[in-house]
């Protein structure tokens, strides 16, 4: 029965004798195709099978009743959006390139043939044409969506960046016109002071963007390390922050000597306490714990309120990508803060975890070697293994 097709044909007596033939071997060729991508297509390796079938399994539907003469369909892209929708979704949801959606419907062309000749099944010279024709479309219709998703997420991205720049810009030049309007040096001081906190947030946000950059490249943070109390890093940002904030800020642990880049760390938990500050439920207290245990320090931020969504714990850890608490709420963000700290983990030859649940509240973890001195050229996984790593733990 063609349950997938896009028109949803219940009737397979529409379809020809190979059409029917071929309906049949779906599920070997959709098994096969899965085995030579996997071997062949290095995004697709760690791949779970749902993200990985796709929408394929309806392109393979469609391409039975193509294949039929007088069934009302021509080739299996022709008049429908499921190949574009593919793309999309490969630019969304995985690291691929344009190469890897080229390669994995190639993939699926050879496989088809492959397993129809193994079952003694031969199809005519218009059939073969029109598999070739519908490849051919498929894949230029789902290069061309994948090109389009890519641009929005960047268009998404220079509307956020547009906009969060303009508030510490605005409030620069309020307080200058300020200046030029006082007399009082007390006032002056107090006014400059305040244009340069907004120069400075400018400044880390344009950091941000550096840092983005080189993360969505693949690229691992230069570190510069040297050997600090970390209870210090702590007390610095938590200091920083209750003045805005209020007490909130709870710090828990003794001092920690560490080997590792101050102003990377720095950087990191004020981005993790930061989160906690959007996300958690106001006016409740935030906790920031450090713990020596067998030579790795572990630095966690707690924080009470609404838990992470299972399905969104490894995506908020993607460049440009936020949580739906956070479009739902109309947060403040580009999405880099988390693929950050995750980046400054790796680059120190540790990890970075969260636990989120209703009843417990939530907990981000950067656990790393105490001395990050015999790490600090391993290499980072990147965002693309762990995309892939979350979904097959949930496959």
């Amino acid at each position: 029965m063609v349950t997938l097709s896009t028109d949803q044909n219940l009737d397979p007596g529409k379809l020809s004798a190979n059409g029917r033939r071929m309906l049949a071997l779906k599920e070997e060729v959709l098994a096969e195709w899965t085995k030579r991508l996997r071997q062949t297509v290095k995004e697709a390796e760690r791949l779970a099978q749902p993200i990985l079938i796709n929408t394929f399994p309806a392109l393979y539907d469609n391409l039975a009743q193509a294949i039929s003469p007088g069934y009302p369909r021509v080739t299996a892209n022709e008049g429908n959006t499921v190949a574009s929708e593919h793309g999309s979704e490969r630019a969304r949801l995985t690291n691929y390139n344009a190469y890897s959606v080229i390669s994995e419907y190639q993939q699926l062309r050879w496989t088809i043939f492959d397993v129809l000749k193994l079952n003694g099944i031969e199809l005519d010279e218009s059939e073969v044409f029109v598999v070739h024709t519908s490849i051919d479309g498929s894949i230029r219709e789902s290069v061309n969506g994948f090109a389009l998703a890519q641009a929005a997420l960047r268009q998404r991205f220079i509307a956020a960046l547009t906009h969060d720049l303009r508030n510490p810009l605005s409030n620069a030049h309020a307080y200058a016109q300020l200046i030029e309007r006082t007399t009082d040096p007390l006032k002056t001081k107090e006014f400059a002071r305040k244009i340069l906190d907004s120069l400075n947030q400018m400044d880390g946000m344009i950091q941000e963007l550096l840092d983005s950059a080189a993360l969505h490249s693949g690229e691992r943070p230069r570190l510069h390390l040297e050997e600090f109390d970390l209870q210090e890093v702590i007390k610095e940002v938590c200091d920083q922050l209750t003045a805005e904030h209020g007490c909130r800020f709870q710090f828990m642990g003794n001092t920690v000597t560490v080997w590792w880049d101050r102003s990377a760390i720095r950087r990191a938990l004020e981005n993790m306490v930061g989160n906690a500050l959007k996300y958690g439920t106001p006016d409740t207290p935030i906790r920031v714990n450090i713990a020596l245990v067998i030579e790795r320090t572990i630095l966690s931020v707690h924080n009470e309120g609404e838990p992470i969504p299972p399905d969104e714990m490894e995506s908020i850890f993607h460049v440009f990508i936020r949580a739906e608490a956070a479009k739902e709420g109309n947060k403040e963000g580009w999405g880099i803060g988390l693929p950050y700290v995750r980046s400054v983990a790796e680059s120190h030859g540790g990890s970075v975890t969260v636990d989120s649940a209703a009843a417990r509240g939530t907990t981000f973890i950067m656990d790393m070697p105490q001395d990050a001195r015999p790490f600090q050229d391993a290499p980072i996984l990147g965002e693309a293994w762990h995309v892939e790593a979350a979904r097959s733990a949930r496959s």
